[in-house]
């Protein structure tokens, strides 16, 4: 390279810095900085800049670290290079570390400064921190800056603080598609679904194209919600939109279509894709289990293996345990968590894989075994593996297991109203009427409630008429009450008149009036959907001709013509 003069070397430097930049050429970047020492060219702070988002680029921090310290003069947008290559890597400690370093040195941060530090303040760096670089932005009167304002709605919705985010979105002057989208995935990561789904309808009626960060957090905000036919409106504005084929958004297609019920089109999306990241094929293991197709979990899960070689990660395997668990593919679950260990793969498994096999061998009924499994553990058991084990108790009938579990997470979660309910009804089952009043009065003494089941369905009021009406009907045809759902020492025939009050039932005769004959019909639950009000569902399509789709807190019923996609076991 022969180039004379200081304005031509500069000019060459900059363009062929430039076409390293662009293409990550790390060698031949590398080879242009040698040059640079070597003719002993003293670049100006624009070079160096150049040099350190060179290296950044090209994943070489320690390379652009070196550059930024041996810097005889700093500018803003040295310092915010640097600070911003360690963000966007996950390096927060260092990004931290050298954004108070240049405080120390007296250069004032910019906008792009404070956004880049924003992003450690989510997770490492900590949220106290990023109280404090917002009371920096709003003395140097930067909060309004629309780029700054959405990084600090960002940092307050992803530390759970969606009302402190909100605050600053009002207080923006302007708002654009990036500060709306930021709000709007605040509100789906807390599962504050109407609230996200309003926040998308106003960004729309302000005549704002969406992104496709903004599509996949409705997206996530429409699976929360089970509204297939909202989300079936959004995909098709996506389509319309000829956005590129982002795998996150694809993936937030087949989670939506899979908690709305409708995993054919899960698939369908799947099987379109050109290219898969693991998250999608894990996006697809999830919708299978929860619907209880084991079997298909475990092709996937080899498909995925053998044929694609795509490598799986941890939530991967708590995918597939979780459907071998739902479908009740035990022996297959067992070594599925054995090869995770071992072979090739070498996991170290996490409690919640633990909680997956104590939920396998508990759903199965091998209660003493999941008990057991739990004290061998190299972990604390968490109230959720012993909540797992404490409801395999309650189906099972097992007592004397239940009793241990219940009182251990009564000391971990005194206030969890769902343990003392769990055990109240083991002592209901068993006849121990007293027993079962003494634990009443305790919970009455700790304050402790209970949420009361709900159901949800968005046609019509609730209407106890076509429950009943309904429930002569399917006597016709075989069903009977399943008595053993009512955990109250009250006569039979009070039993079945509470038995048609289960919101689950009412949620079904209120889709019956208020839909089309032939019309799918599809209901959410809080809770775990009762053995009577399964039996009930599965009866009505003999009589009314509806298929019908049951989500309830753990997984999917899917019935038709009177058979349900659980295979009864759930």
């Amino acid at each position: 390279m022969c180039i004379q003069g200081d304005q031509m070397k500069f000019h060459g430097y900059d363009s062929l810095l430039t076409l390293c930049v662009n293409r990550k050429a790390i060698r031949e970047g590398q080879r242009v900085h040698a040059h640079m020492i070597k003719s002993r060219y003293l670049p100006p702070v624009y070079l160096e800049t150049r040099l350190i988002v060179f290296y950044t680029k090209c994943n070489s921090l320690k390379d652009a670290r070196q550059v930024l310290d041996g810097m005889p003069e700093r500018s803003v947008v040295s310092w915010t290079a640097m600070i911003s290559g360690y963000a966007q890597r996950g390096y927060h400690i260092e990004s931290w570390n050298l954004f108070n370093q240049m405080l120390k040195s007296g250069t004032p941060p910019n906008e792009f400064t404070f956004a880049s530090v924003l992003t450690c303040c989510i997770g490492t760096c900590g949220f106290e921190n990023g109280r404090q670089v917002h009371s920096l932005i709003v003395k140097t009167n930067y909060e309004s800056q629309i780029f700054v304002g959405s990084s600090l709605i960002d940092m307050y919705a992803k530390a759970g603080r969606i009302h402190d985010a909100r605050g600053v979105f009002e207080r923006l002057p302007e708002r654009d598609v990036v500060s709306c989208t930021a709000i709007i995935s605040g509100y789906a990561q807390l599962s504050l679904d109407e609230e996200a789904l309003e926040m998308f309808r106003q960004l729309l009626r302000e005549g704002m194209d969406p992104n496709y960060v903004t599509y996949a957090s409705v997206l996530t905000a429409l699976s929360g919600l089970a509204a297939l036919d909202h989300g079936r409106q959004v995909h098709n504005r996506v389509l319309r939109s000829e956005l590129p084929h982002y795998a996150v958004l694809n993936n937030s297609l087949i989670d939506m279509y899979s908690k709305c019920g409708n995993l054919t089109y899960s698939r369908t999306i799947f099987d379109g894709m050109s290219e898969r990241t693991v998250s999608t094929w894990n996006a697809m293991l999830v919708g299978y289990g929860k619907h209880g197709l084991g079997r298909e979990v475990i092709e996937l899960f080899q498909l995925m293996r053998e044929e694609e070689k795509v490598r799986p990660d941890s939530i991967t395997f708590m995918a597939v345990l979780s459907g071998c668990s739902h479908g009740a593919l035990v022996d297959e679950g067992l070594a599925i968590f054995e090869d995770m260990m071992g072979g090739e793969y070498g996991f170290e498994p996490e409690p919640e894989h633990y909680g997956c096999v104590v939920d396998l061998l508990g759903r199965a009924g091998q209660v003493d075994k999941a008990f057991e499994f739990i004290k061998q553990m190299p972990y604390e058991p968490t109230a959720a593996i012993l909540g797992s084990l404490l409801g395999a108790c309650r189906a099972h009938n097992n007592l004397l297991v239940g009793e241990l579990v219940a009182r251990c997470l009564f000391e971990i979660e005194p206030h969890n109203a769902g343990n003392y309910v769990i055990l109240s009804n083991l002592y209901a089952s068993a006849g121990r009427w007293d027993d079962k009043r003494n634990l009443r009065e305790l919970m009455k003494g700790k304050a402790v409630t209970k949420d009361p089941g709900r159901s949800w369905i968005t046609q019509k009021e609730e209407v106890l008429t076509k429950v009943k009406e309904l429930s002569v009907m399917i006597k016709k045809v075989g069903y009977t009450h399943d008595l053993s759902c009512v955990l109250h020492d009250v006569d039979e025939e009070q039993k079945q008149r509470m038995l048609l009050t289960h919101s689950m039932k009412l949620a079904i005769a209120l889709g019956l009036i208020g839909t089309r004959s032939g019309t799918p019909i599809r209901v959410m639950k809080n809770l775990h959907i009762c053995v009577d009000c399964h039996n009930f569902a599965k009866f009505v399509p003999k009589v009314c001709e509806r298929d019908i789709s049951l989500r309830d807190s753990n997984r999917f019923h899917h019935i038709v013509q009177g058979v349900c996609s659980c295979g009864d076991y759930w």
